[in-house]
């Protein structure tokens, strides 16, 4: 059993690409796996590992950076590895909105899961999506609204349009993405913008099923593609083709083939990339025949 650690800290850094360095040495050491992004605004990690060594690293991440508490800190389990490889990246934003921002964390501002409901239920509330269309697609809550950007840069230009007087429910998958985009909101005169706190994973970490207003599954940045309440592994994979999730209806259609193609890109794709998806998917079956891993395996 592997443990998963997400987490975020806006915070001023410094001696980046000499700390990227300690930490890339432990994480092989460790066997870390994931990704971590540590740029002079801040960082923001997925990463996974057993768990006395996800504690270990936890611990030195936090003592390097001198940070005290993370902003959000979200742990679930995997019963695979659902990271191939380490990586640490410096980065000019945490979150690319092109933005030079230093959030002040707020804390009235965050809505801790079990008040989340009473806030989206009232009639008055926008409720913004702040993912990727292609997540908003595998699940979300009742009523929320998605800009439909696929790039964070173009967020600003559909925020600046919200209705001032109307109070806004924000979120996203771990709650990162909320944290700029509201400190934009909140310099722009909007007054009452709220986030979810922990994102959507601590939502469901939380909030039961019987009591959720979410529908859906949550889609994850790693080979688990999607979680369930608990944040339990989810039913979604990712196609071969597009690289985009799919769930258990698309395999049931004619046009799904797998490690090929699903329904979304199979008018779109060539013969020549099908000939060539299907070597490969070939070639992952035979390992798997012999008890060995193809190195273009994403499925576990």
């Amino acid at each position: 059993m592997y443990t998963v650690l997400g987490f975020y800290k806006f915070k001023k850094l410094k001696f980046l690409e000499k700390k990227k360095l300690i930490l890339q040495k432990l994480f092989i050491e460790k066997n870390i796996k994931g990704t971590l992004i540590i740029s002079k605004e801040g960082l923001n990690g997925t990463i996974s590992g057993k768990i006395k060594n996800i504690s270990l690293i936890n611990k030195k991440i936090k003592n390097l950076f001198r940070i005290k508490n993370f902003h959000s800190e979200n742990f679930s389990k995997s019963k695979f590895q659902p990271f191939h490889k380490p990586k640490i990246k410096i980065k000019k934003e945490v979150v690319p909105m092109g933005l030079n921002i230093s959030p002040k964390i707020k804390k009235k501002n965050y809505i801790e899961p079990k008040k989340w409901n009473q806030l989206i239920t009232n009639k008055d509330t926008f409720i913004l999506d702040a993912r990727k269309p292609f997540e908003y697609e595998v699940g979300s809550f009742k009523k929320s609204i998605n800009p439909n950007v696929n790039h964070f840069r173009e967020f600003p230009k559909y925020l600046n349009k919200l209705n001032k007087q109307k109070p806004i429910a924000m979120f996203c998958t771990g709650g990162i993405r909320c944290e700029k985009a509201s400190v934009y909101l909140n310099q722009k005169g909007y007054k009452n913008v709220f986030q979810l706190k922990g994102g959507i994973l601590n939502y469901l970490k939380k909030i039961k099923k019987k009591n959720s207003l979410w529908n859906g599954e949550c889609f994850v940045f790693d080979n688990r593609v999607s979680v369930k309440h608990g944040l339990t592994a989810g039913s979604y994979f990712i196609c071969s083709g597009c690289r985009t999730p799919g769930s258990s209806l698309d395999k049931k259609s004619k046009k799904y083939e797998e490690g090929v193609s699903c329904p979304r890109c199979y008018d779109t794709l060539t013969n020549t990339q099908k000939i060539r998806f299907r070597m490969r998917q070939k070639q992952i079956n035979l390992a798997k025949l012999v008890g060995k891993k193809h190195k273009f395996q994403k499925e576990f």
